[in-house]
């Protein structure tokens, strides 16, 4: 059984680290009997990147039962590799794909994803096609879903599929690193792995404690802070999808305070994970500087910090098991500045 690296405990417990082949956990998602070519191709790539896929053939026939089980294993990926092509797929009693279904939890989860659409539908043959019109109006509504935000990246055969997973994979891999396996026989002995456990063990008290002493005593800066009203300069980078090794290229752009949280409140308000937090900052950049879908967009996670930390200077936000959530006067600054009068 592998042993996950959990990126919060010290880096002098992983001596070993740079000797150890971490290994990312890949859910792949779509429609099965009409792409099992495809599928085989996509998980020999992701074996050959030394990745551990997962997904269908696990289970080519879904059901309420098995969906149960679905959602644990999507739990322990690190990333989900979303394939879309002519079929909607299996519907579940209210009517939605299971493959949708799985599309909405990964993304609830705060898995990363990834999205690769058939660059020409209307191309398939009829028996890779939905034939009922209201299924091909429910496909075209999930790949708008699926691709709203994120990097749409198309394929044309099993070849080019397996080709733009490699990329994809790599390019993500590289920019948002998840925690990963390591075999257990790569750890130096049981007595460092009981050690790493126990550590993991204080450092989940010690987070609790500082939960709940931030919760009694609140977020407390007396020091001088910017106004909503002064501007922050986020930094980000734009690298070209099938540029990999080069081409990057550095921007800053200045927004106020108040921007800023006029366009993040209304998400924090549902309770966040930073992540979720980090990819509407993204959508926000691609959208305002006009950055195409073929570019990767980078933003400096230090400047998201600094957002957090600025909030909660302003006691607008507070962080509790991961999650932003808005304080009242956040709640009240937030319906102050959004709400059309």
């Amino acid at each position: 059984m592998g042993l996950s690296y959990d990126d919060s405990l010290p880096a002098a417990l992983y001596p070993l680290e740079n000797n150890m082949d971490k290994r990312y956990q890949v859910f792949v998602s779509s429609t099965f009997k009409d792409l099992e070519q495809e599928r085989s191709a996509v998980i020999q790539t992701l074996m050959e990147m030394d990745c551990i896929p997962a997904g269908m053939e696990l289970f080519p026939a879904i059901d309420e039962e098995q969906w149960e089980f679905i959602k644990k294993i999507i739990d322990d990926c690190d990333y989900y590799l979303l394939i879309i092509a002519g079929r909607y797929g299996s519907l579940a009693p209210d009517g939605i794909s299971y493959t949708e279904m799985e599309f909405d939890y990964a993304i609830q989860q705060g898995k990363k994803a990834i999205v690769l659409v058939h660059e020409d539908l209307s191309s398939l043959p009829a028996i890779k096609s939905e034939a009922d019109p209201a299924l091909r109006e429910k496909l075209n509504s999930f790949i708008e879903k699926a691709t709203t935000g994120r990097l749409r990246k198309t394929w044309s055969n099993a070849s080019d599929l397996a080709g733009k997973v490699s990329l994809s994979m790599q390019k993500t891999i590289k920019t948002y690193p998840a925690i990963g396996w390591v075999r257990a026989d790569r750890v130096t002995n049981s007595e460092v792995l009981s050690d790493i456990m126990e550590l993991r063990k204080e450092n989940e008290n010690l987070k609790k404690s500082l939960s709940e002493a931030n919760q009694q005593s609140g977020f407390n800066y007396t020091g001088e802070i910017a106004d909503l009203n002064s501007s922050f300069d986020i930094h980000y980078s734009v690298t070209p999808i099938n540029d990999y090794y080069g081409n990057e290229t550095k921007h800053v752009e200045s927004m106020t305070w108040r921007s800023i949280y006029h366009y993040l409140s209304p998400y924090i308000h549902k309770h966040v994970k930073t992540s979720e937090l980090y990819e509407k900052l993204t959508q926000k950049l691609y959208r305002e500087q006009n950055i195409s879908s073929d570019h990767y967009v980078t933003i400096d996670e230090s400047d998201l910090l600094t957002i957090e930390i600025q909030f909660a200077a302003l006691g607008l936000i507070d962080i509790e098991n991961g999650l932003w959530k808005l304080t009242p006067k956040g709640l009240e600054k937030m319906l102050e500045i959004r709400i059309v009068k």
